[in-house]
């Protein structure tokens, strides 16, 4: 307990994974922050000109693939590929296993904005199996469907031949955590493995005991299928200054995105990651994992924007984090085939108890935010 602190600038804890902190105490996502300012941006887009020059089809046919959800980021990456810079993106969505109404809307709105679409839908109880494997295993309640939006999306490029996939933010670099990507276009299977699925990817299959053939969308392209197709793999947050606020005004205008009525479970904000119940508890899980929740990020990102003080993000922080998905529980028992017991068995062993004491049947800091 001694040893947690909170960045001076914005409100990442100190126990967030792959975290640093320079001598004033402020950490790698504010010192991204200070350096996009003076970053010259006029290279990156000579970058980008001849990244999307080289990949840009003769034939009329599709140019790159863009992840999407129907969210203000993977919208605001296809809307700049297609109005801005002419290129011609195919659009996919790997559906989550339990949608939103409100998900569903806004991906309907957005092909309906003008977008070539293809949705992959990976066996449902394969998924559901790997992600309750997730959940035990590794505190990660939807760590089937993390892996599948990373290792389908490469198949189908490879599948297809299209060489070019852009994902939409490096969050290790925006919000703080590994580095290494900071300077480099272009990314690698091996980084998606080691840092996005955080090296569990081969046990979870494993410990599944699912059938081989089953596994199709959960499993990267082995080095046969992918010789000769020279893929490379971006974040567009590595091209321009990454804003999610902007992300959302531009979907919101020209890609149909509707917010939520209120504010998310266990945040502030209404207008992001609308797609999928178990978002929820994935953020209720990392915090009681690391002791900050949904708030503390999504306070930081307006924090670090200059939209919000540090005081006012550490007030939000108090009110919203950690909140427990009460609205969501019987649907995570149904879907995970669990009882109650079984449930809380699971995010007990998950607790950090460092960070956190029980009162009354819930998990409650023993810090306080400062």
């Amino acid at each position: 307990m001694s040893n947690i602190f909170w960045c001076k600038n914005c409100l990442n804890m100190s126990t967030r994974p792959r975290i640093e902190f320079d001598s004033r105490g402020f950490c790698n996502a504010c010192q991204w922050m200070e350096e996009k300012k003076t970053l010259d941006w006029s290279k990156r887009r000579i970058e980008l000109e001849q990244l999307l020059e080289k990949h840009r089809s003769k034939t009329g046919g599709f140019d790159c693939v863009v992840p999407v959800s129907g969210g203000k980021d993977g919208s605001y990456v296809a809307y700049n590929l297609k109005h801005v810079w002419g290129m011609n993106p195919l659009a996919v969505t790997v559906t989550p296993a339990l949608s939103l109404e409100l998900g569903n809307t806004n991906l309907k709105n957005f092909i309906e904005s003008g977008y070539n679409h293809i949705q992959i839908n990976p066996d449902a109880s394969t998924m559901r199996a790997l992600n309750r494997m997730g959940f035990i295993e590794k505190g990660f309640p939807y760590y089937g469907w993390l892996v599948s939006i990373q290792a389908a999306v490469v198949r189908l490029a490879v599948n297809l031949n299209i060489p070019l996939l852009f994902y939409g933010e490096d969050g290790e670099v925006e919000y703080g955590g590994s580095t290494e990507s900071k300077n480099r276009a272009c990314y690698s299977i091996e980084y998606m493995r080691r840092i996005y699925l955080e090296g569990g990817h081969e046990r979870v299959l494993k410990l599944s005991n699912i059938e081989h053939n089953k596994l199709y969308f959960f499993n990267f392209p082995t080095e046969e299928e992918l010789k000769g197709k020279n893929l490379e793999i971006t974040h567009w947050s590595y091209f321009e200054n990454w804003d999610p606020y902007r992300n959302y005004l531009t979907a919101k205008e020209h890609c149909g995105l509707q917010e939520a009525d209120a504010s998310n479970s266990g945040t502030f904000t209404n207008f992001s990651q609308n797609d999928q119940a178990l978002y929820a508890l994935h953020t209720y899980l990392m915090y009681l994992k690391f002791g900050f929740g949904r708030a503390t990020q999504d306070a930081g990102i307006e924090i670090r924007r200059g939209a919000m003080t540090r005081e006012q993000g550490v007030n939000l922080v108090r009110l919203y984090d950690g909140h427990y998905p009460d609205e969501y529980i019987e649907t995570y028992l149904n879907y995970y085939q669990m009882t109650k017991e079984e449930f809380d068995n699971v995010l007990e062993k998950w607790v950090n108890k460092e960070l956190f004491e029980k009162e009354s049947g819930r998990w409650k800091p023993k810090y306080k935010i400062s």
